[in-house]
């Protein structure tokens, strides 16, 4: 513990994903890159820093490149080698060297200067390939930048010990490249338990907190750090006394999640012989494997937008037509829940080049944005109608605020259908075809929906946000995320009796399905299907197997009358805590 200093300190956030890590910080948060345009006098020495900071770089790329070969594979390591090509390039090397002899400027001025000529150049051309040549100068320029200012670059993705991440904020893209063999846990500044880092932390199996606001200013690289993923909290350099107790309460966790493991293979049925299908939240074919050895008896969500993150272009149709495959057969005919492309709010893809927006959670996203870029969407549904031979898929829409919405993206699937037949491709003719219910208006219209769609599944990640007029990532209106409140409780009611009613089935795909509150709540609403993140299954039946369906009904009735989610809160305790 030589590593501990005198100081000790207690961060409170959110509970994002279960277990205890610990582990040194590596704080994972952009570096200050500013620098000031100086006057030089001798220029010799200048090229000189410059050309140091080139060599620098290019012994930081190469390891970075090899890593990335032995972790990751040769199609992450061809972007670092894209990156070494320009860092031999003699046009660019020269220019900016001439630039510090004829201006007599320092190198960060130049290079800043120079290479920004470049990128202009690159993204006002109409070839695509050469527009992504400028993210990579960009990408460059800022590392050689690091070297010449005596700044630690960071990458996720290239961490190769024991460690807990540090950061602002995680993008879905950031964590989703995290090795789990080395990241043990993480904790951010901002975030919510239903932040897409948060979600992904979950399918990873690595403990989180979020939203502890100064995680940043407090912890800082190389101190001895422990996340408490069960109660939000996490101690900076703690005593030994605290280290301890920790390693208890690890060791405690482990056991109980070896209780739960004992029920892989039961079904979930509850006290009064109602069964309830428990399915998985994944977002890649490699989360398949901890699906399956968590017990879920379907993928409820398939998240298909980790297809397109972290690439440099839009994924192919085979490439796509492959994943889907993959985790089809992996299921053996059970159902596979796949959503469409959902991009947008906080998960981007650069390389669209879609225009900034106000409120991008109220914006151009998700079917909206398909149905505006056919190309793209067209692409996928081909993808997921070849591989529907593999298995049992089902297709869901997301974001869906209309009836013409669900209208014109069915009809787009249906014509790429007759395409796919047309040219002698083999298509099931089983594949039902939902929507995700994240919209209020979808859930008050939802008798009509239920007329014509094949199943619903109820995202309420965003169907609380948009109800309660609170963004799920901004702390400050948290305590309006409110799963419980009766109005919420009510949409949901609405939705399950309308799908009822015409003898359609219904899902819950959002975090509120795992909720060890709301679990209670929606048995007695009538809920067909739980999904949620693959280590929260085992919990959730260990839990609904000792809950009565009849008494989950008379919650309920209670619930659906009473003003507050408190009330309801408490009435939960009453019921499941005799």
């Amino acid at each position: 513990m030589s590593s501990f200093t005198n100081r000790t300190a207690l961060l409170n956030g959110i509970a994002a994903s279960s277990g205890i890590a610990m582990a040194k910080a590596y704080r994972l948060v952009e570096p200050d890159l500013s620098f000031e345009k100086k006057m030089i006098e001798d220029i010799e020495k200048e090229i000189q820093r410059f050309q140091s900071a080139i060599r620098n770089a290019k012994k930081e790329l190469e390891q970075i490149r090899d890593g990335a070969k032995n972790e990751l594979g040769d199609d992450k390591a061809a972007i670092f080698e894209a990156h070494l090509l320009i860092l031999s390039d003699p046009d660019l090397l020269d220019q900016i060297g001439d630039n510090i002899k004829t201006t007599k400027i320092n190198a960060e001025s130049a290079l800043h200067s120079i290479a920004g000529r470049f990128i202009t150049l690159f993204e006002q051309m109409d070839n695509e390939y050469m527009k992504e040549r400028a993210a990579d100068i960009r990408d460059v320029r800022k590392r050689v930048l690091s070297h010449l200012l005596g700044v630690k670059n960071v990458n996720p993705s290239m961490i190769m010990e024991e460690v807990i991440i540090v950061a602002e904020d995680l993008t879905p893209s950031d964590t989703a490249q995290l090795n789990r063999t080395f990241v043990k846990g993480f904790t951010t500044d901002i975030g919510g338990r239903t932040s897409h880092s948060a979600i992904v932390a979950r399918s990873m199996e690595i403990p989180a907190v979020v939203g502890t606001k100064t995680a940043t200013e407090e912890i800082s690289n190389g101190d001895f750090v422990i996340v408490d993923g069960l109660k939000g909290e996490v101690f900076i350099n703690p005593s030994q006394e605290i280290v301890t107790q920790y390693k208890k309460n690890q060791a405690d966790f482990e056991t109980q999640k070896e209780a739960w493991i004992k029920l892989v293979n039961e079904k979930t049925v509850t006290t009064d012989g109602h069964y309830v299908e428990l399915a998985a939240n994944i977002g890649t074919p490699k989360d398949l494997d901890r699906a399956i050895r968590n017990g879920s008896e379907a993928i409820g969500l398939y998240r298909t937008e980790f297809l397109y993150m972290d690439k440099e272009q839009l994924p192919s149709e085979e490439e796509q037509y492959q994943a889907y495959k993959e985790v089809l057969e992996g299921k053996n005919g059970k159902t596979v829940v796949v959503r469409t492309l959902d991009i947008g709010g906080d998960k981007e893809l650069p390389y669209l080049n879609l225009p900034k927006e106000m409120n991008p959670f109220l914006g151009f996203r998700a079917i909206r944005l398909c149905l505006e870029e056919q190309g793209m969407y067209r692409t996928q549904l081909r993808a997921l109608l070849r591989a529907s031979t593999a298995g049992n898929l089902k297709i869901m829409f997301p974001m869906i605020a209309t009836l013409d919405e669900f209208r014109q993206a069915k009809a787009v699937l249906e014509e790429e259908k007759k395409k796919l037949v047309s040219e002698g491709i083999s298509v099931s003719d089983s594949i039902e075809v939902g929507i995700m219910v994240e919209i209020p208006s979808t859930a008050i219209l939802a008798d009509q929906f239920a007329k014509e769609v094949d199943f619903f599944s109820i995202g309420t990640n965003d169907l609380i946000q948009y109800t309660m007029a609170a963004d799920r990532m901004n702390e400050r209106v948290s305590y309006l995320y409110q799963p419980y409140n009766p109005a919420i409780l009510r949409l949901i009611k609405m939705v399950i009796d309308a799908a009822h009613r015409e003898r359609k089935w219904v899902g819950m795909c959002g975090e509120m399905a795992g909720d060890e509150t709301a679990i209670p709540l929606l048995l007695g609403l009538g809920l067909d299907e739980l999904s949620m993140s693959a280590t929260s299954i085992l919990k959730a039946r260990s839990q609904i197997l000792r809950l009565s369906k009849k008494e989950m009904e008379g919650l309920v009735e209670k619930a659906l009358q009473m003003s507050t989610t408190s009330d309801v809160m408490a009435a939960v305790a009453e019921v499941t805590n005799k």
